[in-house]
């Protein structure tokens, strides 16, 4: 079975042909051009992915518009930036290829040199911590590498387009009865700068958005009926 890998990208060119080099066979890569100045969607083409254009800017608008062009069963989300290892997919999407799992998030485990600063960190274990609160899913990161269901994630109706993206598919995952998991992956250093947790103010701003998707999502799934 095929599974597609959806790729949200800023200005990765210098990222690209690694992370499109290490595609594992039977992966194919979409990656979702979201404003690129410096020529990514045009190398990405010519390294052999299929390149969404997504003119709305914002995280969300890119993974949902990869969501859209996707036609196999089952997709994967990673960002294009190198931080994480292509080659680590088989063992994030397995779970869900051998129905042991609905939802399936690489918990990032931090290798010497990573790109991932104190802030960022601790945003993250906040958010992680107030999930296992609300949902009880034994998530400890909320990873960027995950596999599922195609037709089951659109079938969520995912409404957030920035930040909170990630965070509102969990969230609704949880809320359907999905079985949730995380297998550890390693997190690298990035090629160039993140656009989001590269500095505090755009920490705050992310676990800001993410904090207003689950006060929403969780008030919106106590008012909806019982199915």
């Amino acid at each position: 079975m095929s599974v597609e890998v959806i790729l949200p990208c800023l200005d990765e060119r210098e990222a690209l042909p690694w992370v499109l080099g290490r595609m594992p066979p039977g992966y194919r890569p979409i990656v979702v051009d979201n404003g690129s100045t410096d020529g990514s969607a045009a190398l990405a083409a010519e390294l052999g992915a299929h390149v969404v254009t997504e003119p709305r800017r914002g995280f969300g608008a890119a993974c949902h518009a990869g969501l859209l062009a996707a036609t196999a069963d089952v997709v994967c989300f990673m960002d294009a930036d190198a931080s994480l290892d292509p080659r680590l997919l088989p063992e994030v999407a397995w779970p869900v290829l051998s129905g042991r799992a609905d939802l399936v998030l690489g918990r990032r485990v931090r290798r010497p040199g990573a790109s991932w600063p104190l802030h960022a960190r601790l945003g993250n274990a906040v958010l992680a911590r107030s999930l296992r609160q609300r949902t009880g899913v034994p998530l400890r990161d909320l990873g960027p590498m995950r596999a599922c269901s195609r037709a089951g994630l659109l079938a969520l109706g995912l409404t957030d387009r920035r930040f909170g993206y990630p965070l509102e598919m969990v969230l609704r995952a949880a809320a359907a009865g999905w079985r949730i998991t995380e297998v550890d992956v390693a997190y690298l250093r990035r090629h160039g700068r993140s656009k989001v947790t590269g500095t505090v103010l755009g920490t705050m701003r992310a676990v800001a958005d993410m904090r207003g998707v689950m006060r929403e999502v969780t008030n919106r799934v106590m008012r909806e009926p019982s199915r």
